[in-house]
């Protein structure tokens, strides 16, 4: 499947979610069905990933489709291309993040952010995590950059967080 193709189909998946979402169907084990969910899958995304979009954009304006769609291009080049379209069968803990408060190169969240970004990237987050979550989505802005730049960036530097960082502060201008 192109990237266009995917595009397509992700934003019709998308579309069919939003839809249910806003007649009441405000859960990830019924918002798609089954043709959806298998499309989703062999994409290396899940029904959870497209639930926290549409949930998160009906009830605090954000992500749109470009970015959910953006993030999600660099999950699906990542899961075809390194993992070989072979899905993790690791969840991340979510106990083992760092606190929210933590800070690195003075950077906050920044270190909470890293594993959760390498998580999202290997199709690792537990259902109760999102990607770009509200408090992802106030450091993107702060540090501007956009989400799927930030997953980009630590698919580029997989195990080395003082590049990242390094890279955040070079890219925004801030600390």
């Amino acid at each position: 499947m192109t990237s266009v193709e995917f595009a397509t189909a992700f934003r019709a998946v998308y579309d069919r979610a939003s839809a249910r979402y806003a007649r009441g169907g405000a859960a990830a084990a019924n918002l798609l069905d089954a043709a959806d969910v298998a499309f989703l899958t062999s994409q290396g995304i899940t029904a959870q990933h497209v639930f926290d979009y549409v949930e998160d954009l009906a009830n605090y304006g954000a992500p749109d489709f470009a970015t959910a769609h953006a993030i999600e291009l660099v999950r699906r080049d990542y899961f075809l291309n390194e993992q070989k379209g072979r899905p993790s069968t690791v969840v991340l803990d979510p106990a083992s993040l760092p606190a929210k408060t933590a800070t690195v190169h003075g950077i906050t969240w920044l270190p909470r952010l890293i594993p959760k970004a390498r998580a999202k990237l290997r199709g690792e987050l537990p259902a109760s995590m999102t990607f770009c979550c509200g408090g992802d989505r106030d450091f993107f802005k702060k540090h501007a950059i956009t989400a799927a730049e930030f997953l980009s960036i630590v698919g580029s530097h997989a195990t080395d967080d003082g590049t990242i960082a390094t890279e955040i502060v070079r890219r925004s201008g801030k600390t």
